[in-house]
């Protein structure tokens, strides 16, 4: 597959909200900050090299937190690209706190939420975030706190539309009672379909569904495996597969493949060109 084939475009449109098209083949910008998730990239210029890449290959979804770095990810972002380009959608997440490399505590407090928000919309350069995401539902605050919290966001213009992240069914139907919850980002991938009964609903009430973590395949990328033959079938890669699964799995899927490097980056929008079979797909795991 020639980079002269790439383009995200080829992956679909969904539309997000009911008013934001956006490719179904995203990108997600945890990688392009340090290790364990803290602090700068080993490689600046690279990770500012990957955001721009981003767009000439046709993404325009792009998936950030403020707890990325904490902050080095969205600051990336308005490096590379503000001026931002017409139609591309920027979805930013808060409600974590970062104490240290891979540690991730949740904070849900309304007056935590605000500042997060805020936040962001200072190192995104942005007048109103197109998608804001809960990253958790914190088990210590009220619900009912959190979710008021949101809505007063939505109301003041500072967030367009809003999302939630690891949740149950039940926690996206009570949210539902605050604002419409126009996407759900919880893990999943071959290897783990914890989630499927949220993606099912997602797909019944046109939620989009974000999967996080897109790229796991466990023992089925082993050689001779379900995703090795069909790749060698395809001349592509396993995860190039994976991908072109997720995408066929339903309609509302909007992967975001992660990564710091320019070579990973196209070899993961080739998926968006890759047609599996009803046999190939049920195949590999459907």
């Amino acid at each position: 597959m020639t980079t002269a084939t790439l383009d995200a475009a080829q992956s679909g449109t969904f539309l997000l909200g009911g008013d934001l098209p956006v490719h179904r083949l995203g990108f997600g910008a945890m990688r392009i900050t340090g290790k364990g998730i803290w602090g700068p990239p080993a490689d600046h210029a690279e990770s500012l090299a990957v955001l721009r890449r981003t767009i000439e290959l046709g993404v325009n979804l792009i998936d950030t937190a403020e707890a990325y770095g904490p902050y080095v990810s969205e600051e990336l972002i308005a490096e590379a690209l503000y001026p931002y380009p017409k139609g591309l959608v920027i979805a930013t997440k808060g409600g974590l706190e970062r104490t240290g490399p891979d540690q991730w505590p949740v904070n849900g407090r309304p007056e935590r939420l605000r500042q997060g928000v805020e936040g962001s919309l200072r190192r995104l350069r942005l007048d109103r975030i197109d998608l804001w995401q809960l990253h958790r539902v914190d088990p210590n605050v009220p619900e009912d706190d959190q979710f008021g919290a949101i809505r007063e966001f939505q109301r003041e213009g500072k967030i367009h539309h809003v999302g939630l992240s690891e949740v149950t069914v039940e926690q996206i139907e009570r949210a539902r009672k605050f604002f419409d919850v126009v996407s759900v980002q919880n893990r999943y991938n071959l290897a783990d379909l914890e989630w499927e009964n949220v993606l099912d609903y997602c797909d019944a009430e046109n939620i989009a569904f974000i999967p996080w973590f897109p790229l796991a395949t466990g023992k089925l990328a082993e050689k001779g495996g379900p995703l090795a033959r069909i790749a060698e079938r395809h001349h592509a890669t396993p995860a190039q597969i994976a991908l072109a699964w997720l995408l066929k799995r339903s309609s509302v899927m909007l992967p975001i493949p992660g990564t710091s490097k320019v070579k990973h980056l196209e070899e993961n929008i080739g998926a968006a060109g890759i047609s599996l079979t009803h046999e190939e797909f049920m195949e590999i795991g459907g």
